[in-house]
C-alpha cells in the first residue's frame, strides 16, 4: 500500500490555512481531508484520495488527517479546519438538520455517497454472549467521543433496550484502542462501524481466532421505527472476510464525502470527477472504493449536493 501522509491535527489547520475549502485556481488549493482512526477505513480511502487529488488537480495537495470520525469531521468542516469530511449518513442527517449531536444545522454539503458502513459488535473470547442485550453489566467500548460509531452503538443498544450510560461498564475506545483492550482482557466487546474489511479487526482475528461478532439483525426494525430507513441489513460473510466462520446479518449505514457549503463550485466538481475517474487507483489502495457509482454516488439526502458535484452528476447524465 502506498505511503499514506499522517498529518497531526495542528499541523493540519495551519497548513490549511482556514477557509471553507481553498481556491479554485491559480493561487493553488492545500486541502486536509479529516478521516477517523488509522485501522479504519476512512483513513486508508482518504490517504488514497489525498493521492489522487494532489496528482490530478492542478496546484493542489491534499493531505489525510487522524481524527474521531463523523462528528469531529463535520465539526472541523464547519469550522473551516478541513476541506472534505468522511461521515456516516446518519450523522451527516443529524448535521444538516440540527439534531442530536448539533445544536444547530451545520453548513456543509455532499459531493457523494461513496460506500456503506457495517456495524461490527466484536465480542472477546470467553465472553458469553450471543446478541446485543446480552451486554448487559458488561466492559463495553462505544467508540471515541465525536464519531458516528459512537451515534450507531448508543442506538443500537437503546434499540435492545439497554441505557448505554447505566447498564454497561462504558468505555469511549478508538478501533486501536479498542483492538488492544481485548487483547489486554481489559473490555468485554466493542463497537466498530465501518467499511470490509476493517484492518484493526482482521488484526485482531488473527491473534484472537475465538473472538466473534453479534448479529444485530434482531435491532434493526427499532431502529427504522425510531430514525428512518437509513438503516438497513448488510450480511457479513466472516469467512471471506475476516477468515472466521459462519455469516451474520447486521446494520449498515452509508457513507458520504461532505465539504463546506463555501466550497468553490469548479474545486468541489474536480474533486468529485477525480474521485470516480481516479476509482480504479483508489480500489487498490482499499477494496471499498470498487462500489464508486455515479448513480450512487448522488443519494445524499436529506444532505444537499453542492452545485459542484451536482455539475459533476449532470455532466455524466
Amino acid at each position: 500500500m502506498k505511503r499514506i501522509l499522517i498529518i497531526v491535527a495542528a499541523a493540519v489547520l495551519a497548513a490549511a490555512g482556514g477557509g471553507g475549502g481553498g481556491g479554485g485556481g491559480g493561487a493553488g488549493n492545500r486541502l486536509s481531508i479529516a478521516t477517523g482512526g488509522t485501522t479504519g477505513v476512512y483513513y486508508v480511502y482518504g490517504g488514497g484520495l489525498a493521492q489522487q487529488l494532489s496528482a490530478n488537480i492542478a496546484d493542489t495537495r491534499a493531505t489525510a488527517s487522524v481524527t474521531s470520525a463523523s462528528v469531529e469531521n463535520i465539526k472541523l468542516l464547519a469550522g473551516g479546519k478541513a476541506h472534505i469530511g468522511f461521515s456516516q449518513a446518519d450523522t451527516a442527517a443529524d448535521a444538516v438538520n440540527g439534531k442530536d449531536t448539533f445544536t444547530a444545522k451545520q453548513p456543509v454539503k455532499a459531493i457523494a455517497r461513496i460506500y456503506d458502513n457495517y456495524t461490527h459488535v466484536v465480542v472477546a473470547p470467553g465472553v458469553e454472549a450471543t446478541k446485543v442485550a446480552d451486554l448487559k453489566g458488561k466492559r463495553v467500548s462505544l467508540g471515541p467521543a465525536n464519531s458516528g460509531t459512537q451515534v450507531v452503538a448508543r442506538r443500537v443498544l437503546e434499540a435492545a433496550g439497554l441505557n448505554p450510560d447505566t447498564d454497561i461498564t462504558k468505555q469511549q475506545l478508538s478501533i486501536n484502542e479498542s483492538v488492544q483492550a481485548v487483547k489486554d482482557d481489559t473490555i468485554d466487546a466493542f463497537f466498530w462501524v465501518g467499511g470490509l474489511p476493517t484492518s484493526g479487526i482482521t488484526d485482531l482475528a488473527t491473534s484472537k481466532p475465538d473472538m466473534k461478532m453479534l448479529d444485530t439483525s434482531d435491532v434493526l426494525a427499532k431502529m427504522q421505527s425510531t430514525y428512518g430507513q437509513q438503516y438497513v441489513s448488510l450480511d457479513v460473510d466472516m469467512s471471506a472476510t475476516y477468515k472466521l466462520s459462519g455469516t451474520i446479518k447486521t446494520v449498515g449505514i452509508a457513507n458520504v464525502l461532505l465539504v463546506p457549503d463555501s466550497m468553490d463550485e469548479q474545486l468541489a466538481h474536480d474533486i468529485t470527477k477525480t474521485l470516480f475517474d481516479k476509482k480504479d487507483e483508489l480500489a487498490k489502495v482499499h477494496p471499498e472504493a470498487k462500489k464508486l457509482d455515479p448513480a450512487l454516488g448522488q443519494q445524499v439526502a436529506p444532505v444537499e449536493l453542492h452545485p459542484g458535484a451536482a455539475r459533476y452528476y449532470k455532466e455524466k447524465g
